[in-house]
C-alpha cells in the first residue's frame, strides 16, 4: 500500500501530487550534495566588497521550514526566495532547480537521525542498534512528515543517505550472514521501518489536517456493523471481533502491528544464522 501511494501520482493532504527525489542533473546534485564533504580546495583571492548574506545551507532549511510548517508545496523556488526575502533568480544563484532542491532538504533530514557514525558508541545487541534506527526513523517522519509524500526510488545519494546505509549494513553484518544475505537483510529493514514510519506520519498529518480522529472517522461509520455487515459471510472477523481481537483503538493497533512486523521481520533474519553449516 506504501508503495502505491508513491506511484499513483494522486494528491493528497492538500499538497500536490507525489514527488520524486533524484530528479536533477547527476554532476550537479552530487556536487551540492557532497559540498561540505569535498577535498579543501587552495584558496583563491576574492573580490572585495560586500559579504553576502546568503548561503546554501540557508536556503535549505528556509526549504525544510516552509515545508514542515505548510507543506511540501510551500517549499517552491518562489516560496523559498520569499522566506528568505530575496528574488526568486537570486535563488537560482546557489540551487539551480527545485528537483536540487528537493534532495538537498530531503538528505539534510536523513542526516538528522542520530545514527553512531563507524567507531562511535552504538547499543551492543544488533536488535538494539535497528530498534535505534526504527526510533531515530519514525520520530524523522514524525518532525517531517511531508516526507512521506516524496518518492526516494531514486534517492538523493548524499551524506545522510549514505551514513544511513551504512549503518544498518554494519548492524546486520554482525550475524555472519553472506554479503549478498546482509545487503538483502539491510534493504529488507529499511523498506519495512521507512514505508511503515511513512504511512504513520501520514495518518498524524490527516488527523491534524481534518481535526478529526480516526476512532471518531470510524465511530461515524458505525451503521456499517449494525446495518450492511453480514456475519454469515465474514465469520472469521466476527469471531476475532467477540473475542476483542481487534484491541482499543485504531492507534494501539497499529502501534502493535508496527511492533509485531518488525519482530517478526527479524526473527526471520536472524534465523538464516542457525541454518548455516
Amino acid at each position: 500500500m506504501h508503495m502505491r501511494k508513491f506511484l499513483d501520482g494522486r494528491k493528497r493532504g492538500g499538497d500536490m501530487a507525489v514527488r520524486h527525489s533524484g530528479g536533477g542533473s547527476a554532476d550537479r546534485t552530487l556536487a551540492l550534495l557532497w559540498r561540505n564533504h569535498k577535498q579543501a580546495e587552495p584558496s583563491r583571492p576574492t573580490k572585495l566588497g560586500r559579504r553576502p548574506t546568503l548561503d546554501l545551507d540557508k536556503v535549505v532549511d528556509a526549504g525544510i521550514a516552509l515545508a514542515d510548517e505548510q507543506g511540501l508545496a510551500a517549499a517552491s523556488m518562489s516560496g523559498v526566495a520569499k522566506a528568505l526575502g530575496v528574488g526568486t533568480m537570486t535563488l537560482y544563484t546557489y540551487v539551480p532547480s527545485k528537483e536540487e532542491l528537493l534532495d538537498l532538504m530531503v538528505d539534510q533530514v536523513l542526516a538528522e537521525r542520530d545514527l553512531p557514525a563507524p567507531g562511535e558508541p552504538r547499543p551492543t545487541g544488533w536488535r538494539d542498534q535497528i530498534n535505534l534506527y526504527s526510533e531515530q526513523t519514525r520520530a524523522m517522519f514524525h518532525r517531517h512528515p511531508w516526507l512521506a509524500s516524496i518518492s526516494t526510488i531514486r534517492p538523493p545519494v548524499g551524506p545522510g543517505m549514505l551514513a544511513a546505509r551504512e549503518y544498518l549494513l554494519s548492524a546486520c553484518a554482525v550475524l555472519g550472514l553472506s554479503p549478498r544475505q546482509t545487503n538483502t537483510a539491510a534493504l529488507a529493514i529499511t523498506t519495512y521501518i521507512d514505508s511503515a514510519a511513512g504511512l504513520e506520519a501520514e495518518s498524524d498529518q490527516l488527523e491534524r489536517q481534518t481535526g478529526q480522529s480516526h476512532d471518531a472517522w470510524w465511530t461515524e461509520r458505525w451503521d456499517l456493523w449494525e446495518t450492511y455487515f453480514d456475519q454469515d459471510r465474514h465469520p472469521t472477523m466476527t469471531a476475532i471481533w467477540n473475542a476483542n481481537g481487534y484491541g482499543d483503538g485504531t492507534r494501539e493497533a497499529a502501534d502493535e502491528s508496527y511492533r509485531f512486523g518488525l519482530d517478526r521481520l527479524l526473527d526471520g533474519i536472524e534465523a538464516l544464522t542457525s541454518l548455516k553449516p
